[in-house]
């Protein structure tokens, strides 16, 4: 892996440092928090600047008025976000959801989607989890469907649990799985879905950093045209793409909040004194700082070689996995030594530490959590000849 970013991702990464930390503060995150409205708190002031700056197209193709760079360029945005806690809809509607439409969608349908989410007046994301009965489930064929009513008309019903940014999402990317005129299943594939669309009903799921949303799909009449990619697309590949972009972002935005976990460590056991001396002397408090100061760097270093190793076209299934793994695991134990290193100051909301605890606590939570990490990497790796 190359460590070393060249001129244009420098020039990104100081970019995007500058705008988030001047405008995603404290005492602005705070004002977003007490007054939240309907879709939790979203900071649209930033979100516009975002994209004056050219920065929520950093990855999409230069004909759709994107900077046409790789995707090292946007997880580096996405880093930038994580380190101030954001409360912008930035993997969602630039991993999620256009890079998705740039990559598999057909001509017609990056031009009609994508200038919108570089200019910041279109938020798309992607729907890829599903209730079965009271449990969320991911991956698999889909129990939402798709039926045929006609030549190149269908018609989308199911429910989708836990869409991120759902409730703010002008276009979701719906799969799901096709069926005949006699009801037999006929494939997979990725539906093009306008929120605002006859049949689509949102409503809130609260998380513990962020809202989502539960999407129920009613009816809803669809033809050939948004089908993304066209009626002859691989849906399964999409859907698999779209899944391991998404899940090196999640790693990277866990790898800018520890990041800012283990300065404000850093911070306050060495201003804090105890019997005349700074906390961060003592051996306990050492060592604890210490073992988060590893596992952040762990969570850092899995994460930008899984993004890597996407932006170089290189397959990346084993490297996300692991990064999946540590960014739930060991986020976890950073953000909880962070805590408890803190006292009752980790705890209170007038501090910023407890943001990047929820934060975590919901990554990992949409990863899948530590356990079932490990599982699916172990299986791969069972899998992968020697």
């Amino acid at each position: 892996m190359d460590f070393s970013y060249d001129e244009e991702h420098e020039a990104v990464k100081e970019l995007a440092q500058r705008i988030f930390s001047e405008r995603s503060t404290h005492e602005r995150l705070k004002a977003l928090e007490a007054d939240p409205g309907p879709d939790g708190p979203v900071d649209r002031e930033l979100w516009a600047q975002l994209a004056e700056a050219g920065l929520l197209g950093i990855g999409l193709s230069e004909d759709v008025g994107g900077a046409g760079l790789d995707f090292v360029a946007t997880a580096l945005v996405v880093e930038a976000a994580g380190r101030t806690a954001a409360r912008v809809p930035l993997i969602e509607a630039t991993v999620y959801g256009a890079g998705t439409i740039d990559r598999f969608g057909t001509e017609a349908q990056r031009q009609a989607h994508l200038p919108g989410v570089v200019a910041g007046t279109v938020i798309p994301t992607a729907a890829l989890v599903e209730l079965a009965g009271d449990v969320i489930v991911s991956g698999g064929q889909p129990t939402t469907t798709a039926t045929s009513t006609g030549p190149g008309r269908w018609r989308l019903d199911g429910t989708k649990a836990c869409v991120p940014g759902g409730l703010v999402a002008d276009l979701v990317l719906v799969p799901a799985t096709r069926l005949d005129a006699e009801g037999r299943a006929a494939g997979l594939a990725v539906y093009v879905v306008p929120t605002g669309a006859a049949g689509v009903t949102r409503t809130r799921q609260d998380g513990a950093f962020a809202p989502e949303a539960l999407l129920e799909l009613a009816g809803v009449e669809l033809s050939d045209e948004d089908v993304l990619g066209g009626p002859e697309a691989d849906g399964s590949a999409i859907v698999a793409d779209v899944t391991e972009r998404a899940t090196a972002a999640l790693c990277i935005l866990q790898a800018g909040a520890c990041a800012v976990a283990i300065e404000l460590i850093a911070e306050y056991t060495k201003n804090r004194e105890q019997f005349g001396k700074p906390i961060a002397t003592f051996q306990a408090v050492g060592q604890r700082a210490a073992d988060a100061y590893v596992d952040a760097e762990a969570v850092r270093l899995t994460a930008w070689q899984a993004a890597w190793r996407i932006a170089e076209g290189m397959a990346s299934a084993a490297e996300v996995a692991t990064a999946k793994f540590w960014a739930a695991d060991g986020g976890q134990r950073v953000v909880h030594a962070a805590v408890h290193l803190h006292g009752g100051v980790g705890v209170d909301r007038e501090y910023p530490l407890h943001r990047y605890f929820l934060m975590t606590e919901q990554i990992e939570l949409t990863l899948g959590g530590a356990t079932q990490s490990l599982l699916g990497l172990g299986k791969l790796l069972a899998e992968t000849p020697v």
